[in-house]
């Protein structure tokens, strides 16, 4: 799963906020993360799948051509307290997708 990649964006000019997967379009994190920075918004967040942990979503299917738009509203990402297996966890919420985007930290 290691070319399995999140970012959470903030785009200011709009005031939107998105949660973005790329499964095999990108080998490196860092260019998933370029990538969106030369579009515009501003990282947030950025994980692989070793390292993050979804709460009410799973994984998308493989897709080497595009990035994959998981969740989008207006406002920044709101962050919650998750929590799993009796641990807490800072999540990021945008719409109705929440995930923990660093499963070694918690709260």
């Amino acid at each position: 799963m290691t070319n399995y990649f999140r970012i959470t964006a903030y785009y200011e000019k709009e005031d939107l906020s998105a949660i973005i997967d790329s499964n095999g379009m990108f080998e490196k994190l860092w260019q998933f993360s370029s990538y969106i920075v030369q579009k515009g918004l501003k990282v947030l967040e950025i994980s692989n799948a070793d390292n993050f942990l979804d709460v009410n979503t799973q994984l998308a299917n493989k897709d080497t051509q595009h990035v994959l738009l998981r969740a989008v509203h207006k406002g920044k990402p709101e962050y919650i307290q998750q929590t799993i297996d009796d641990k807490n966890y800072k999540a990021v919420k945008v719409k109705d997708m929440i995930y923990v985007p660093n499963k070694t930290e918690t709260i």
